[in-house]
């Protein structure tokens, strides 16, 4: 009766995406989760996942060198509701405990996979 499998981490949706490719139950049982496009790419080309997410990890490198930046050079302290410009990423709001978030994940489906090499 199982409809679906949301797998948190990398390696659970791929180990969960190479047994759906090979069984009965591929294409009967939805499966989503936090993957990498290099990782998962033969599986959304195949239709064992239609799609999936996962932060960019070059924006969030970028992301954390603007913030270093922001408060090396005093421009931030840290404090929550501070703001910093990240250069073409925009502005971003310091949070509580002084967590800066990036945003949204990117879905990863048919129509995209193929531009994403991580």
């Amino acid at each position: 009766d199982l409809k679906g499998i949301i797998s948190p981490t990398t390696v659970g949706i791929k180990a969960a995406a190479q047994y759906l490719d090979g069984s009965q139950y591929k294409g009967k049982v939805l499966l989503t989760g936090l993957g990498t496009p290099n990782d998962m790419r033969a599986y959304v080309k195949d239709g064992t996942v239609e799609a999936f997410e996962l932060w960019d990890p070059a924006k969030l490198g970028e992301l954390a060198a603007y913030a270093a930046v922001a408060l090396a050079s005093g421009q931030i302290t840290g404090a929550a509701g501070q703001s910093f410009k990240a250069g073409s990423l925009g502005s971003f709001t310091v949070g509580a405990n002084g967590v800066v978030t990036l945003g949204q994940p990117i879905v990863f489906d048919s129509t995209n996979i193929s531009q994403f090499n991580f």
